[in-house]
C-alpha cells in the first residue's frame, strides 16, 4: 500500500527534486516562499493521501464562508509538482508537513524518486538564529557527501549537534541513505523577526540556482526585501534596547562569532515554544 498516486511526467531530463514544507523549520515563511516561487506554473504530478497524513485537529482544513454559505473548504496538501527550469526537470516537493506515518512517508518519496530516476536533491528550510537583519543571510548546507554543496557555502555548523528533526530532514536523510546524492540549505533568520522575511527566500533561490546553472527570478521578493530592511531599519533606530542588541549580533557576526551548538539548540527550542512546540499550525 502506498500514500500516493502518480501520474507519468513523461521522459525527463537530469530531474531534481526540490523540497520544503510548511514547518517549525520554515522561519519566516523562506523556504516555503522559495518553493512556490520554484514550482509556479507546474502541474502536480504526485499527490499524497492527506487522510492518512495529517491530524485535522492539529492542522484544520480552512472553510471559506460567503454571506453566510458554507462555500468552500481547502484542506491540508502534499504533493510534488513538474516544471522545466533552463536544462533540467525539476520536481518540487512542497506543502504542509505531514503530522504521521513520517517512515513509510520517506519509503514512498525514495520509490518515487527511484522511479522518476532523480539524480539530486535538495532540501530548502529556514531557522532562528541570533544574526542581525542588517546583514547578509547566512546559509548553513547539509549533504551526504562531500563536495556537493555550490558557492561558498559549507557543511555547518562543526560538530555534534541535536535538534528536534523535521520530516524534510527525515526524508533528506532516507534518500542519502539509498544513494541518491542530496544537499540542504538552511537560512539563518534573525530570530526577533515575527513574519514574512523574503530576503532569506532570495538566498536560498540563489543557492538552487547554482545547482540548476540558471537564475530563478526573483525580483518581487527582492523588493519585498528591500521595504521590509527599511522598515526594520526604521523601528531599530527608533528604540534604543532594540538598536543596542542589533549592535551587538552586528559585532557578533563581524567577528564570525557564530553560535556554537548549545546555543544554536537553545535559540531551535526557544523558537518552538514561542510557536506552540510543533509549528504555527493556524
Amino acid at each position: 500500500m502506498t500514500l500516493y498516486r502518480l501520474e507519468s511526467p513523461g521522459t525527463l531530463v537530469s530531474p531534481v527534486v526540490i523540497a520544503a514544507f510548511d514547518s517549525w523549520i520554515d522561519a519566516g515563511s523562506a523556504s516555503s516562499t522559495a518553493v512556490e516561487q520554484i514550482a509556479d506554473g507546474g502541474n502536480e504530478i504526485v499527490g499524497f493521501d492527506g487522510d492518512l497524513l495529517f491530524d485535522y485537529r492539529s492542522r484544520r482544513p480552512t472553510l471559506e464562508i460567503v454571506d453566510g454559505r458554507m462555500a468552500e473548504l481547502t484542506w491540508p496538501a502534499v504533493g510534488i509538482r513538474h516544471r522545466r527550469i533552463g536544462e533540467r526537470d525539476v520536481l518540487v516537493l512542497a506543502g504542509a508537513e505531514p503530522d504521521f506515518r513520517w517512515r513509510e512517508f520517506a519509503d514512498n518519496v525514495v520509490e518515487i524518486a527511484r522511479k522518476l530516476e532523480v539524480g539530486l536533491w535538495i532540501s530548502l528550510g529556514a531557522i532562528p538564529a541570533a544574526v542581525p537583519h542588517t546583514r547578509p543571510v547566512n546559509i548553513l548546507g547539509s549533504t551526504s557527501q562531500p563536495g556537493l554543496l555550490l558557492g561558498d557555502i559549507q557543511p555547518g555548523p562543526a560538530g555534534v549537534l541535536r535538534v528536534p528533526s523535521a520530516a524534510l530532514s527525515v526524508l533528506e536523510h532516507a534518500i542519502g541513505q539509498a544513494g541518491i546524492p542530496a544537499v540542504g540549505y538552511y537560512a539563518q533568520i534573525p530570530h526577533y523577526i515575527s513574519g514574512p522575511y523574503p530576503a532569506a527566500a532570495v538566498e536560498l533561490l540563489r543557492a538552487v540556482g547554482r545547482h540548476l546553472d540558471t537564475e530563478i527570478p526573483h525580483a518581487t521578493l527582492a523588493e519585498e526585501a528591500r521595504t521590509l530592511r527599511e522598515r526594520l531599519d526604521l523601528a531599530t533606530a527608533g528604540e534604543e534596547t532594540t538598536r543596542t542588541y542589533v549592535s551587538r549580533l552586528e559585532a557578533m557576526v563581524d567577528e564570525e562569532r557564530l553560535p556554537a551548538g548549545d546555543d544554536l539548540i537553545t535559540e531551535i527550542e526557544q523558537f518552538l515554544r514561542d510557536r506552540g512546540g510543533s509549528g504555527d499550525r493556524g
